[in-house]
């Protein structure tokens, strides 16, 4: 069964003070060796695609990872943080042996993950997410809609189980995180970050095709954009979108920026006309790019019809994947002081 978190809104009469949704997530990693060099317990934090913190036990300590939190932050939170870390870690590696017997594993390099967070939507909702990973795989969600942890595979239920048990009551822990802590920190972050996190940049467009015996396959790359949400499609005769079989995964550039690329296969018939249709928050319109038609050397540009760009900054950020594993057993809880940060979920189940 593939369980995936299902977020709900909740409406906390929280006023819409910053401009699109944000989020803060946190993402912790450890592994059950060392083969691929990789520090055993590691743990980041963002803020949207911003990296703004650091620890992993090599260097045993956090460390500020964007400017503006260096700025504003001072040494006694990032000795909280430190504390926070080094606490967590021998649980999580406590917890990557107990799924290695889970799963009835005793030797490999093994990972168990997990990600956290919240996120302040512009109509002043939240919602939050709690998802864990072992090995790459989906192990634990926690499903906000019922409030509930649940089990993504069989070796998981255990520790659903006993998370959901009025013994341990993670739910309702996690729950008074998102409502109180997580939020506060993230509309803290916000205020530190503001000039950077709000940047928009547009995106450039560029069209080509490539033709073979009996299809032209169309490709329209958007490229060097901020923030990364973004639209991009191939649209017929301006009304039909055009299906894309091809995955659409949006990449990171080494500047901070983002990219993509739309490919559409199609026959082109007499009086069809086919253009790239493109959304972004920086653009106050959509723009339009339309296909001049075959080209032999595949290196059509294409007629922009419609723009209105808002801003032009290029900003830094890219943004980690991982999700962090948790366990069945004991409930390892820590909640955080108002003024420390807000990475220290209330919830941490040791297995």
């Amino acid at each position: 069964m593939d369980v995936r978190l299902v977020p709900i809104l909740i409406t906390l009469g929280v006023s819409a003070v910053y401009s699109g949704s944000h989020s803060l997530r946190y993402y912790y990693t450890v592994v059950s060796d060392r083969a691929f060099g990789l520090p055993e317990f590691s743990s980041f934090g963002y803020v949207d695609d911003i990296q703004i913190d650091k620890y992993s036990s090599d260097i045993g300590r956090t460390e500020p990872a964007a400017q503006w939190m260096k700025e504003n932050v001072g040494p006694e939170y990032w000795e909280k943080e430190t504390q926070s870390r080094k606490e967590y870690e021998p649980v999580f590696k406590h917890n990557v042996k107990t799924a290695m017997d889970r799963f009835n594993q005793t030797s490999g390099t093994h990972s168990f993950q997990r990600m956290y967070g919240c996120e302040l939507r512009d109509d002043g909702s939240i919602r939050g997410y709690d998802q864990c990973g072992y090995d790459g795989r989906e192990f634990i969600a926690l499903d906000t809609e019922r409030w509930v942890y649940v089990s993504s595979v069989r070796e998981a239920q255990i520790s659903t189980q006993k998370w959901n048990s009025p013994e341990v009551n993670a739910p309702e822990l996690y729950k008074n995180y998102l409502q109180n802590l997580c939020i506060e920190g993230l509309k803290r972050y916000l205020s530190y970050g503001q000039a950077e996190l709000e940047r928009r940049v547009h995106p450039h467009v560029r069209i080509s095709d490539h033709q073979s015996d009996d299809a032209t396959e169309l490709r329209c790359q958007a490229y060097g954009f901020y923030p990364r949400e973004i639209d991009v499609k191939w649209v017929k005769n301006g009304r039909d979108d055009v299906h894309s079989e091809a995955a659409k995964e949006i990449l990171p550039n080494p500047d901070g920026s983002y990219q993509l690329r739309v490919t559409a296969e199609i026959t082109p018939s007499e009086g069809d006309s086919y253009s790239c249709h493109v959304e972004h928050s920086s653009l106050k319109e959509k723009l339009i790019v339309v296909w001049p038609g075959p080209n032999k050397d595949g290196n059509n540009m294409g007629i922009i019809i419609a723009i209105d760009v808002v801003a032009v900054v290029v900003i830094a950020a890219v943004v980690g994947f991982v999700i962090y594993k948790k366990r069945n057993g004991k409930a390892y809880t820590k909640t955080a002081s108002s003024d420390t940060a807000s990475n220290e979920s209330a919830v941490c189940v040791k297995a």
